[in-house]
């Protein structure tokens, strides 16, 4: 009998102050859930209709990213994804996103919480350099994919980890293939996990 869970994957703190702080997942094979999380870079006067656009680049200041060129020294990461909206609701990342950066503007006067910004979106962010918390089995990144690796937590949840055994908790269960749905995952799964997109099932095994 396979195992039911719902488990929540956090992302990796490199760059915490962009990050989404956790992504959920459900057993059934459904899509996963994806919360908000603060905003952390804001749309500055000067620059064009799209702030942080595909294939620009961002840099990690004191409080937030700013838009800087790809070839300076101070550019840390680069956007895999943009979309408008919240996150919660919008589309998935590309599976190798190593953080969701959320992205607001400085408008006081169509604020709708009091905190004097308006979202924009948000951007799926590779890192330009390693580590890539995103990649398959490095334990962390906003979505769980092929190749990640999961420990339970306790309550009927799992965590990502890595795969190598570097992380805080050792690795239990590994997805290694992603169907469309439970029947296609093959006998030796102990665990479903849900990765959303086309092929939402993930087939786990123990590890």
């Amino acid at each position: 009998m396979f195992a039911r869970t719902v488990g929540v994957v956090c992302a990796a703190p490199a760059l915490a102050l962009a990050l989404v702080g956790c992504q959920a997942l459900s057993g059934s094979g459904g899509e996963p859930a994806r919360p908000s999380a603060p905003q952390s870079a804001r749309h500055p006067s000067g620059h064009g209709a799209v702030f942080l656009a595909v294939g620009e680049c961002g840099s990690r200041g004191r409080t937030s990213f700013d838009e800087v060129p790809c070839g300076s020294e101070s550019a840390v990461a680069r956007v895999a994804a943009r979309f408008e909206g919240g996150a919660t609701v919008g589309p998935a990342c590309p599976p190798r996103t190593d953080f969701v950066l959320h992205i607001s503007e400085d408008r006081p006067a169509s604020d709708e919480n009091g905190d004097g910004t308006v979202a924009r979106g948000y951007a799926c962010m590779r890192n330009l350099e390693e580590p890539h918390p995103g990649d398959p089995g490095a334990g962390g990144g906003p979505r769980t994919i092929v190749g990640d690796c999961v420990y339970t937590a306790g309550e009927g949840r799992v965590r990502e980890t890595a795969c190598d055994g570097s992380g805080e908790r050792a690795p239990q269960y590994r997805v290694r293939s992603a169907v469309p749905a439970r029947p296609d995952c093959p006998a030796s799964t102990a665990l479903y996990v849900a990765l959303g997109g086309s092929f939402p099932v993930g087939c786990a095994v123990r590890v």
